[in-house]
């Protein structure tokens, strides 16, 4: 993640002692991240697996994954002021979580493979997509992406005259590219599809409308595909050094 962006969501933590959508939320934040991190539990099993949270920001959601009973939980973000709020939200009692920081580019220092790696909202916030994605598959086995449709004609409008899409650098991408980009560096898009419906930021009666027909829209496979806000990959890595590595055993 480029030095800018990441003195923007510093700068969110600092102001807010977290981030815009997770602390005094609008609606449209708390259903669309509800929805989020249902994504997240009807995509993976996270019991008794080692989970890495890529771009974990102030800590809010990866809290959510212990209530999967993974075996372990890292949370590692580029932001070090995201990262120390994120600290300061570890139960005391709570052994299996920990937060670092280090930029996604940076993923091998770790020197770990993980059985999951969760990268929600990431990807769109970087200067170098494609070396983030190369890197991906090289730490973990199964690989969770949650990113803004490219293929939702709003979405673009709203990259375009935000000014918090424009300060955070959001710049979304097309689905099939994400398809390639994966499968070209060591990963097979083992399932895919869109989810949710709801915007972050918009006002709070369009929230519960959209929330209402969110359901309907979700089945119907053309009008998911263009007005659904996110586009779910589930990959499985092929790379070698994954492949060797030894496999988490449940406490």
């Amino acid at each position: 993640m480029a030095e800018k962006n990441i003195a923007a969501f510093s700068k969110d933590v600092e102001q807010n002692s977290g981030y815009q959508y997770t602390t005094h939320s609008h609606l449209s934040s708390e259903l669309a991240n509800e929805r989020l991190t249902r994504i997240v539990r009807e995509a993976v099993d996270l019991r008794g697996k080692s989970v890495l949270d890529v771009g974990c920001g102030d800590g809010s959601y990866t809290l959510d994954f212990l209530k999967s009973d993974p075996k372990s939980v890292l949370g590692v973000d580029a932001s070090d002021a995201a990262v120390r709020c994120a600290q300061g939200r570890i139960p005391k009692s709570e052994k299996r979580l920990s937060f670092r920081t280090v930029n996604i580019y940076d993923l091998k220092t770790l020197g770990q493979t993980y059985d999951v790696a969760i990268v929600r909202g990431v990807l769109h916030h970087l200067d170098n997509v494609q070396k983030a994605i190369e890197i991906l598959p090289t730490v973990a086995r199964e690989i969770i992406i949650i990113e803004p449709n490219g293929y939702n004609p709003v979405l673009k409008l709203i990259e375009k005259f935000s000014a918090y899409h424009v300060e955070h650098e959001e710049k979304s991408y097309p689905p099939f590219r994400l398809d390639q980009w994966f499968s070209k560096f060591g990963g097979t898009v083992a399932e895919s599809n869109f989810k949710g419906l709801v915007p972050f930021f918009c006002p709070d009666w369009m929230a519960r409308v959209l929330r209402f027909v969110e359901p309907a829209v979700e089945r119907v496979p053309l009008l998911r595909q263009v007005g659904c806000a996110v586009y779910v990959q589930k990959i499985v890595s092929t790379h070698p050094d994954v492949l060797a590595a030894p496999r988490s055993k449940a406490a």
